[in-house]
């Protein structure tokens, strides 16, 4: 899909509608938590956005076409956006981050919720599926992290082999190994380099630049991650919700790592989008709106 192709869907869509923004205290920490209006009789879904240092922003309105037929939940991860940030950030670790999911939708007081999540935020999603079985009736999971950390070397000579010049020089300029230090400014220029590589279409690459995000909380979860590695397929094969996992074929996040999620979860059932990079929602948002509705 062309950028200008993407102007005419966003155009043909319903008015965005207003998110509800309200606090949500939960785990020791105030939650900004946006909502859609309610849909009778349907089953919400919460979204979790990728990117670790990010807000709910990078998922909105980029998802607002789910918000015709269910009321759509986002939210600011601890120590992001509008969410306070715990005690100790540097202490942080992705599981936090999946224990708070469960946590808001008590503190909701939401039975049941269908739960989406993207790239990173699709691990989260995952391992807080596992955690909060009873409250989680469907999982959906787009262009996500792997169940193991094996993806993160071929990702990047993905990324290299994709950009030339100075983005090339950008992200070579910042090394692997220098991502397990915990410094937010280090992990938000990494991110905007890369994010050039995410893109399917060249012209769509230049219409979205990510926010120079600074977040301590985000930045020492993304450099445990990347320090220690992680293997989280013990926790996921406990994953009972039947689950939907989206993969574009031309995400530089090798295509691989949903293979591997759609085996180790039992319930699971796999879709590839054709002619889409990491961000599905912008490059093909048609057949990928059209899976989840299906699916949901």
């Amino acid at each position: 899909m062309s950028y200008a192709d993407f102007v005419a869907f966003r155009r043909s869509l319903p008015r965005t509608p207003r998110l509800e923004r309200q606090t949500v205290k939960a785990r020791g920490v105030s939650f900004a938590v946006f909502s859609s209006p309610p849909v009778e009789n349907a089953t919400p879904i919460i979204c979790i956005n990728g990117g670790m240092i990010y807000d709910h922003s990078m998922l909105w309105p980029a998802l607002s076409p789910l918000a015709e037929r269910r009321q759509v939940i986002l939210f600011d991860q601890r120590g992001r956006g509008a969410s306070s940030a715990p005690k100790n950030p540097g202490e942080m670790t992705v599981e936090d981050d999946a224990a708070d999911v469960g946590a808001l939708r008590r503190a909701l007081g939401i039975r049941q919720w269908d739960v989406l999540g993207h790239s990173w935020g699709g691990g989260i999603a995952m391992l807080a599926a596992a955690r909060d079985g009873v409250g989680v009736r469907r999982l959906v999971l787009i262009d996500a992290v792997g169940p193991t950390s094996n993806w993160m070397e071929p990702l990047r000579a993905n990324v290299l082999a994709r950009l030339q010049g100075q983005e090339r020089d950008a992200v070579a300029h910042i090394s692997e190994e220098s991502l397990g230090n915990p410094d937010p400014a280090l992990h938000s220029a990494y991110s905007r380099a890369v994010y050039p590589a995410w893109f399917h279409d060249r012209e769509m690459a230049t219409r979205f630049t990510p926010p120079n995000a600074q977040s301590e909380t985000g930045a020492a979860v993304l450099a445990r991650l990347r320090r220690e590695g992680y293997d989280w397929r013990p926790i996921i094969s406990n994953v009972s919700a039947p689950t939907l996992v989206i993969h574009s074929d031309d995400d530089a996040l090798p295509l691989a790592v949903s293979v591997d999620n759609s085996y180790i979860i039992a319930n699971a059932r796999r879709e590839v989008v054709p002619s889409s990079g990491h961000m599905p929602f912008w490059e093909a948002p048609q057949r990928l709106f059209e899976l989840i509705e299906s699916f949901l």
